[in-house]
């Protein structure tokens, strides 16, 4: 399976006889897999083979899963007359004659054709989805095609998830590589302040303990010395280029770098001690919050 995305949209039409339906899932961005299904009432049993065939094909996301009927017109379908509705069409027309000629108001007469074309007087031989066998199998059918409908809006969005990333991994190598150099060019200008530092303490005093002054040239040297962070940048951006190429979902490791990334990219500002080596930084924490971005959408 590729970088998948936790983003997608999908949409499904399906119809037996006279009842048309229509699926729609959406997914967004979630800790673990969250799935909202809203079913019409009587397919309930719908609910447990969506959520297998949802968990089969995803890991994380907030899932919306619709389902909505209606009814087609269905070739041979013969109207029926309703009895309840036409009496209770016909009672509603007498009582509101005689309300009108009470008050004086003549009403115009009434058809067969008015009474006939008054809703629900009647109707299409039609069974709910739920007493239509066919129905039900069409629908069970549908599920696994939703889901895999989904899955693959996904996968396309994380494709492109995919391709961003990689141009994004791209800069920090290069910017790591600035750094790298921008470091080595500043070892003179840190000889030099060295040098001036340890004057100042020899002039301080007639007597120099010789072992203090080397502990702390030693921790100077550590402070400024950033090849341990770069090297932990590069072996980061070598990780996280292999977890964008690897199958299955990611989406937490590659979170975790993120995290790594920009705690090495706030080690080399604070040890910087040189304005280009700070501006590299800065631009690095930049791209890594780019990636971290990305990343939030990647399952």
């Amino acid at each position: 399976m590729p970088l998948s995305s936790m983003t997608g949209f999908a949409d499904l039409a399906g119809g037996v006889d006279e009842i048309a339906w229509t699926w729609e899932a959406r997914s967004v961005n979630g800790r673990g897999l969250d799935l909202r299904l809203r079913l019409p009432e009587g397919l309930e049993a719908l609910d447990a083979p969506l959520r297998a065939a949802l968990a089969a094909v995803l890991a994380r996301g907030s899932v919306s899963v619709g389902l909505r009927m209606g009814q087609a017109a269905r070739a041979g379908a013969l109207p029926r007359l309703s009895a309840e509705a036409l009496e209770a069409a016909i009672a509603a027309a007498l009582a509101a004659g005689k309300a009108a000629a009470a008050r004086g108001l003549d009403l115009a007469p009434m058809t067969a054709a008015d009474l006939l074309g008054l809703r629900g007087v009647i109707e299409l031989d039609s069974r709910a989805p739920s007493e239509n066998p066919a129905a039900i199998a069409a629908l069970l059918a549908d599920v696994e095609r939703l889901a895999a409908a989904l899955r693959a809006a996904r996968d396309a969005e994380g494709a492109a998830i995919a391709g961003i990333l990689s141009g994004q991994l791209d800069r920090t190598e290069a910017l790591v590589a600035d750094a790298r150099a921008a470091a080595e060019a500043r070892v003179p200008r840190q000889a030099e302040a060295l040098r001036a530092r340890v004057e100042a303490a020899l002039a301080a005093g007639p007597v120099v303990d010789e072992g203090r002054l080397a502990q702390e040239l030693a921790l100077l040297t550590v402070k400024l010395d950033v090849s341990e962070e770069l090297d932990r940048l590069e072996a980061h951006v070598a990780a996280a280029r292999a977890l964008v190429a690897a199958d299955g979902p990611v989406g937490r490791k590659l979170d975790f770098l993120t995290q790594e990334f920009n705690r090495e990219a706030n080690t080399l500002c604070s040890k910087a001690q040189s304005s280009e080596l700070t501006a590299i930084g800065l631009e690095l924490k930049v791209v890594v919050d780019q990636i971290r971005e990305q990343v939030q959408n990647v399952e």
